[in-house]
């Protein structure tokens, strides 16, 4: 009668599913961990991209409104970014004049890497702003 009382609790310990929720976190837990950081990675190369996006189109606005002067535009633009984190990635930027069909315009190229890891690594980007000379 001992040996059936005593397999009936081997049994039930065995078929229990006490300790798998530790098991299944100690599993998980990776992945979750790699996915957290892969989102956050996006958003800061989302966020570099829109600051620099906002820089050159305020260059370009303050090309427009300084009766073209592109040296002050090219500052402005390079001190937004200087006080972002964005600043580290910039490698050149430069303005110019140009001209669409009768619009005469003022145009700042950023070029700046994107702070990607993985597969991509660091990309190179080039993003202008343009504003209409007033």
């Amino acid at each position: 009668m001992r040996s059936r009382v005593s397999r009936r609790n081997v049994h039930d310990r065995l078929a229990s599913e006490d300790g798998n929720a530790s098991v299944e976190f100690a599993l998980v837990a990776p992945l979750l961990m790699l996915v957290a950081l892969a989102v956050l990675q996006l958003m800061l190369a989302i966020h570099v991209r829109s600051v620099v996006t906002s820089a050159a189109i305020e260059g370009a606005r303050v090309a427009a409104l300084a009766d073209g002067d592109l040296a002050r535009a090219e500052s402005r633009t390079r001190s937004i970014l200087e006080s972002n984190i964005a600043g580290a990635a910039v490698h050149s930027i430069t303005a110019s004049q140009v001209t669409e069909g009768e619009n005469e315009m003022f145009a700042m190229v950023v070029e700046t890497e994107l702070p990607l890891i993985g597969f991509y690594g660091p990309t190179s980007m080039k993003l202008t702003g343009h504003a209409l000379a007033e």
